[in-house]
């Protein structure tokens, strides 16, 4: 489903063009917003492929701070790199854990790094100083690009159940519905997520050959 067929999906579960009014927003505005909305609730209910990043980049020696992509959210992994292509992944640890284990910042302690932490929205502190230009990986969550922009999506394409469902729930809290239509809608809503989450929080999590196949009793 793509966004053209999305916002008339909307409009016709909801029977409302959603019809601009003085001081509100326009139709167009108003429905970009149910599905954005839809989508941020999505993608931090279950880990998709969709959501995850991978970065490379390189610290610089002597600089134990370590800034994060504009788009960084929360992360996954991040790992180090050696000269010999060797990589190493960092402990998370708290800003106070690495602040006291390195409190000697010169030269002479630099040494590859062991642990990082978040420091800020936009960096990361890293224990030990880099003693070098380490190439680092990060592997991180972050929001894809909207329907509403894109077009087309992973989330439309595959499970526009819940992204469909997901805009419902909010248009008709906009429109302040009835405590039916909002069950109906929440209800078909909670059955797309838990069927998403079998897919992202489990069949990606698993294969056949170490987990085995889902296996249902026959009666």
């Amino acid at each position: 489903m793509n966004y053209t067929q999305l916002t008339s999906a909307i409009k016709g579960f909801a029977e409302n063009d959603f019809p601009a009014t003085v001081g509100s927003f326009t139709s167009a505005e108003q429905i970009a917003r149910f599905v954005q909305l839809a989508e941020q609730r999505i993608y931090n209910m279950v880990q998709l492929p969709a959501i995850r990043k991978n970065v490379t980049g390189n610290m610089t020696s002597g600089n134990r701070f370590l800034t994060t992509p504009t788009d960084w959210l929360s992360t996954f992994s991040l790992a180090v790199i050696n000269s010999a292509n060797e990589t190493s992944y960092l402990l998370n640890k708290d800003v106070n854990f690495i602040r006291e284990s390195y409190p000697d910042t010169d030269a002479a302690f630099y040494a590859k790094p062991e642990y990082y932490a978040v420091f800020d929205d936009n960096t990361f502190i890293l224990g030990p100083t880099p003693d070098a230009s380490y190439a680092t990986e990060l592997h991180y969550f972050y929001y894809p690009t909207s329907i509403v922009t894109a077009g087309t999506t992973w989330l439309g394409t595959n499970f526009d159940s819940a992204l469909l469902y997901g805009s419902l729930l909010e248009a008709a809290l906009f429109m302040k519905s009835d405590a039916d239509t909002m069950a109906v809608y929440k209800a078909r809503y909670d059955d797309a997520m838990a069927e998403l989450k079998q897919l992202g929080d489990g069949k990606n999590r698993q294969d056949a050959y170490r987990s085995g196949q889902v296996r249902y009793p026959v009666r």
